[in-house]
């Protein structure tokens, strides 16, 4: 099971992200898009490209509303160039960058027109758009592998539109095993009725973890954080059909008290509204060694990929990489060389 890390992007500290997340052993960086609240995310990555010689980079996540899809396409497959075939593109229907922006989320039916527009861009694929035949015709000049597609998941119709049009999915239901592995009986199951292969797509979560032998300190670093993903479980009336229905119980709480111009703080009140049952249970707070046996678990259900989100945007930025680096240089070795996956038929 591969680890990588979520991270948004700072001012003038993408090299330093990018060398530090390799230097720590995670296998990917992906970059949270909210034009509001960090700088430009194409280009931070392109910083991180050059700074970096391993990690695969790319979005967590962008949507299909602040940006034209064919913008989307050129800019993931510039990437891919530049980092020589490590660029992945995570896309979603949208969240802070839309709120911040006085917009909702893409409407289902949009997501998924746009998601095969976009699929079919970075397959350097022709596409009709109104009356224009449409392609990045460019991309043909590249020579390396498509760029995957990975769609963040929180409820069933989006969890359909993945089936169709991606090629990871990337959970935002928490680090619980059994709603983790829910969703991805549901996600293969969908796969088959799109008359795909499952094997062929990769199965992905983020999941906020901050490591800390005080487990409070634990839960001060990630608070903000959790309450950004515990929140998606309450959005959908379907989001219990993929895991524990008191994930939506408890989201609805948190989404209830949620301040956008907190967002991610562990200052707000949506954070706030977080008890701490609830918090050890979405995420994984507390020691190395309680890291490493709950993402076994995790790797035990056949999960290809975690993504970690490791706190809060208000967070120490010092005290925030010290858990990070402790994550990539204890948790991660722990797990073992497949990342702690379990044999072969163990889990599924």
């Amino acid at each position: 099971m591969d680890i990588g890390l979520l991270m948004l992007g700072f001012p003038g500290r993408a090299r330093e992200i990018a060398r530090r997340t390799e230097a720590a052993g995670f296998s990917h960086l992906a970059l949270g898009d909210t034009q509001n609240l960090g700088p430009e995310t194409w280009s931070q990555l392109m910083l991180v490209a050059g700074a970096s010689d391993r990690i695969r980079i790319g979005t967590g996540v962008t949507n299909t509303t602040t940006r034209d899809v064919a913008v989307t396409a050129s800019a993931a497959l510039a990437l891919q160039l530049e980092s020589r075939g490590r660029a992945f593109c995570g896309i979603g229907r949208g969240d802070s960058a839309l709120a911040k922006i006085g917009r909702a989320p893409a409407p289902p039916a949009d997501f998924d027109r746009d998601l095969a527009i976009l699929r079919a861009y970075l397959g350097g694929e022709t596409t009709l758009r109104g009356t224009a035949q449409s392609r990045i015709e460019w991309s043909h000049a590249l020579g390396l592998p498509r760029v995957p597609l990975e769609v963040a998941v929180s409820g069933p119709r989006v969890l359909e539109i993945a089936a169709r049009r991606a090629d990871a999915f990337l959970f935002c239901l928490g680090a619980d095993p059994q709603t983790l592995a829910r969703a991805m009986s549901q996600a293969r199951e969908a796969v088959r009725r799109a008359g795909r292969d499952p094997a062929t797509l990769r199965y992905g979560a983020f999941v906020n973890c901050a490591v800390d032998e005080d487990v409070e300190r634990a839960r001060a670093i990630a608070r903000g954080g959790v309450s950004v993903f515990a929140r998606f479980a309450g959005w959908s009336a379907g989001a219990s059909e993929l895991g524990d229905p008191a994930l939506r119980s408890e989201g609805r709480s948190v989404a209830a008290r949620y301040e956008m111009d907190r967002h991610a703080q562990a200052a707000g009140e949506g954070a706030r509204a977080l008890d701490d049952a609830h918090l050890d249970r979405f995420a994984i707070v507390g020691s190395v060694n309680d890291a490493v046996a709950r993402l076994h678990a995790l790797a035990a259900i056949g999960l290809d990929f975690v993504t970690i989100a490791p706190g809060s945007s208000d967070m120490d930025w010092e005290t925030g990489w010290k858990s990070i680096e402790r994550i990539g240089r204890e948790v991660i070795p722990a797990l073992g060389g497949d990342g702690g996956r379990a044999p072969s038929g163990a889990a599924s």
